[in-house]
Parts: C-alpha cells; sequence; structure tokens
C-alpha cells in the first residue's frame, strides 16, 4: 500500500510503520535509561536489545521512506509510566517498553502483508520474548491488550 500525493484517507500501513517507528523510538531512550539503572548486572542482556531496538527502528525508519512518508521523529524525552528509580524498577520498566512494542508490532501484522508482515510478526515475537525475560511471566496474547485481562495481566 502506497500514500498517494494529495490522498484524503490515511495509508493504515503508513500509520502502523510510524506508530511502530515512535514505539522504537521510546524503546531506545528507554533502554538507556533501563541499562543506567542496571549497570552491569544486566549489561548483555540491555545491550542486545538496545543495539536490536537501533536496528529495527533504522529499518522502520527506511520503510516509512518506501511507504512515501516522512519518518516520525524521535522526542528529546519520554514520560515515564511509573518512577525508574532502581533496578526492580528498571526491570519492570524493560517489560513495559517491551509489551508497548508488541502492541505496535501487533498493529503493524495487521496493517501489512507479504515480507513487511513477516518482519512485523517476528518483531513481535522477539518483544512478547523479551517482555517474558524482563517480567517474568508470558503472555498467551502479547501485543493483543483486549485480551489482557482474560490471561489475568
Amino acid at each position: 500500500m502506497r500514500r498517494r500525493e494529495g490522498a484524503q484517507d490515511a495509508d493504515p500501513e503508513l500509520e502502523a510503520t510510524q506508530a511502530a517507528l515512535a514505539a522504537e523510538h521510546a524503546a531506545v531512550y528507554g533502554y538507556g535509561l533501563v541499562g543506567g539503572r542496571l549497570g552491569e548486572e544486566g549489561g548483555a542482556e540491555v545491550r542486545e536489545a538496545y543495539e536490536a531496538h537501533l536496528a529495527r527502528r533504522d529499518r522502520l525508519h527506511r520503510a516509512v521512506r518506501d511507504l512515501g512518508g516522512t519518518p516520525v521523529a524521535a522526542a528529546a524525552a519520554y514520560a515515564l509510566p511509573f518512577e525508574v528509580g532502581d533496578g526492580e524498577a528498571a526491570r519492570r520498566f524493560a517489560a513495559e517498553l517491551e509489551r508497548r512494542l508488541a502492541g505496535a508490532y501487533a498493529d503493524l501484522v495487521a496493517a501489512t502483508d507479504g515480507e513487511r508482515r513477516v518482519a512485523a510478526a517476528t518483531a513481535l515475537g522477539e518483544a512478547a520474548v523479551r517482555a517474558a525475560r524482563w517480567s517474568g511471566a508470558g503472555s498467551a496474547f502479547p501485543g493483543l491488550a483486549e485480551y489482557a485481562n482474560e490471561e489475568g495481566g
């Protein structure tokens, strides 16, 4: 799906790609905070997640351009959902970042097809695994908030 110049209707694929890009910008910012709170304790896992999110952010940036859009810029700072003052809070925050990413990627899966859908589904799975690692609990329906209450979370 490509957005035509002057088109009145928004392109769902472009919108979902922009939303995933915005979520990746937030994750890159967030993992900087997580790394600062965990230090060497979470070093390898934080670095792996940070680098994965940088790579996904760059791919999504290109995808937005390929779809004819102007990639959304990263914010200078992001509001935190709760205070992240220690290692335990940092782990909860990392899990929350990944749950939010899973939601963005679930929307992207629904809005795309072909190779882009496969890439979005892969990213969704990776976010779900990271969320489970950070939180110690998995989700039966990662990225689908409408089913969260059915699974107790």
